[in-house]
């Protein structure tokens, strides 16, 4: 029985995105316009819209639309903000990123995962998005302060330089932890030298390249 993607989506956003606190009518919008499925394995076609995290190559995941949406909902993103995204994965939510703010810098260590999206973006006439290629478990260098960061991987801890990075009024959305407890947690810069920290929920996503903890020795 052949999938009916279409309708698939319209209940992603329907019965399971919004049922989960995801009001923001612009988040919807976004939701609704760019297509999960275009960013999906083959294989994984028919569960493009499921909640559910899916494998991509080497070994990474596409976080689950609930998450996703959740995420932006916490973040609240203005049409004429900045965002620095660590994590490019399949494209997918740098995409929904790019219908929401002004632009996009949008970070991924693995280069394949990088350009596969950048092509997929590309067919899409998506032009408000910057890719770069690197490690930035831990920093990032920018020519200047952005409004929002946002790491789509799990961090132990956030790095401090990335907290610098903010405008005052920025913020940035973190996933931090280590399994089984992880908390999403939304940084406010406040000040100059004042930041506010709010968790909005629990969650468990896998960890950032290069960012786990080093192994314990036992004797």
């Amino acid at each position: 029985m052949a999938i009916n993607l279409d309708h698939a989506h319209a209940n992603m956003v329907a019965q399971q995105v919004r049922p989960n606190d995801v009001l923001n009518p612009q988040v919807l919008v976004a939701l609704k316009t760019i297509k999960r499925d275009k960013f999906v394995k083959e294989k994984f076609i028919k569960f493009a819209y499921a909640d559910m995290q899916l494998p991509m190559d080497f070994g990474q995941f596409m976080l689950s639309p609930v998450q996703e949406g959740r995420f932006l909902e916490a973040l609240n993103i203005k049409s004429n903000e900045q965002i620095l995204e660590i994590g490019t994965g399949s494209g997918y939510f740098t995409a929904i990123l790019s219908t929401l703010a002004d632009q996009v810098l949008s970070v991924e260590l693995i280069p394949e995962l990088s350009h596969h999206a950048q092509k997929i973006l590309a067919k899409m006439g998506i032009s408000n998005i910057t890719f770069e290629v690197g490690d930035a478990a831990y920093k990032w260098e920018l020519k200047e302060r952005i409004d929002i960061i946002i790491i789509t991987a799990a961090l132990i801890t956030i790095p401090g330089d990335y907290l610098q990075d903010l405008k005052v009024g920025g913020r940035m959305l973190a996933v931090v932890g280590k399994p089984p407890v992880m908390s999403v947690q939304l940084i406010c810069r406040i000040s100059e030298c004042k930041w506010q920290t709010k968790i909005v929920y629990e969650t468990l996503i896998p960890a950032m390249i290069n960012a786990e903890p080093a192994p314990e020795f036992t004797f």
